[in-house]
């Protein structure tokens, strides 16, 4: 969690490989990205996309984790926002798998993981 989104920015350039394609909307703060990856950027006045240039998953993954901390968790302490966002992106990736599914998948039952 950052208090600026500058400050988010910081943080991708450290953590996401060099050359990867970064979506943003039109923010000042995204300026920088483009030194090290290439960025497609999307200005909402105009569309939510445009020309295969979104930033839709982002936008639906933190919907679904506020979501998530309003109606399941009713709170989401500072230093547990990892855990919280590394469950409800699992629950992202794997929304459309049946329950039964993904608790084998979980327990190493099926799918080639054991």
């Amino acid at each position: 969690m950052f208090n600026s989104e500058s400050q988010a920015a910081s943080f991708i350039r450290s953590r996401i490989a060099k050359g990867t394609t970064v979506h943003t909307d039109e923010a000042a703060a995204w300026d920088h990205l483009h030194e090290r990856f290439e960025v497609k950027r999307i200005n909402h006045q105009e569309a939510c996309s445009l020309d295969g240039v979104c930033t839709n998953m982002a936008e639906e993954y933190f919907s679904r984790l506020r979501r998530g901390e309003i109606g399941i968790h009713h709170h989401i302490a500072g230093p547990y926002l990892l855990r919280y966002a590394q469950e409800s992106s699992w629950r992202e990736d794997n929304r459309g798998v049946s329950n039964g599914d993904q608790t084998q998948r979980v327990a190493g039952l099926g799918s080639g993981l054991n």
